[in-house]
């Protein structure tokens, strides 16, 4: 399998981008946010994922090895392939996405093109807990279901010498502060929270 791909960028497309390697111009399907980064005549390096089919191999392209993983996750769902899985990750970073499947957030999932409400139910029941498992490839943040991710970093702030009660206060006023939290967002915004208090 191509894993990655690295050299010049010789176009960029709508939907894919070109990319020179040792001469030969490989075609590399990608997300809109992907492609943004992608300048031609710059050297690129992207993570790939080789799609074979009876007709066509075709290569996905992500600027990172945890979107590769979620794209490969999403293609183990009956009904969801390589295109509906890249337009997910189009819609949704790898973050938001994980979140939504470890809450069962339906609305945040239909709101891909293409998954409906029953295809939204699926995606959750059949990943939640192998998104929460596979966690964040390349030391990329893995999201956790709220109650876990609250317990996680007191622990850790306990461990790094703060007293539990100040740990909780801290980590509860990062978590009522919004939602789509990680634990390394919520620990570095606690740290910084009882960082102003010392």
């Amino acid at each position: 399998m191509i894993s990655s791909v690295r050299g010049e960028v010789l176009s960029v497309g709508l939907d894919h981008v070109v990319v020179e390697v040792g001469g030969v111009g490989f075609a590399v399907q990608a997300t809109p946010a992907t492609l943004a980064t992608l300048r031609r005549g710059e050297e690129a390096r992207l993570h790939t994922a080789l799609v074979v089919r009876e007709d066509s191999l075709t290569l996905f392209g992500f600027a990172d090895a945890d979107a590769r993983e979620l794209f490969g996750l999403l293609q183990t769902v009956s009904g969801i392939g390589p295109r509906l899985a890249l337009a997910t990750l189009a819609v949704l970073d790898p973050d938001k996405l994980r979140a939504a499947l470890v809450e069962g957030n339906i609305t945040v999932l239909t709101s891909v093109p293409g998954i409906g409400r029953k295809g939204a139910e699926r995606l959750t029941l059949e990943l939640r807990d192998k998104v929460t498992a596979l966690g964040g490839g390349d030391g990329a943040p893995a999201v956790t279901a709220p109650g876990a991710l609250r317990s996680e970093v007191v622990e850790a702030l306990a461990g790094l010498g703060f007293p539990a009660k100040q740990a909780e206060q801290a980590v509860d006023k990062v978590l009522a502060d919004g939602d789509g939290h990680t634990t390394a967002s919520v620990l570095r915004a606690a740290l910084a929270t009882l960082g102003r208090k010392r």
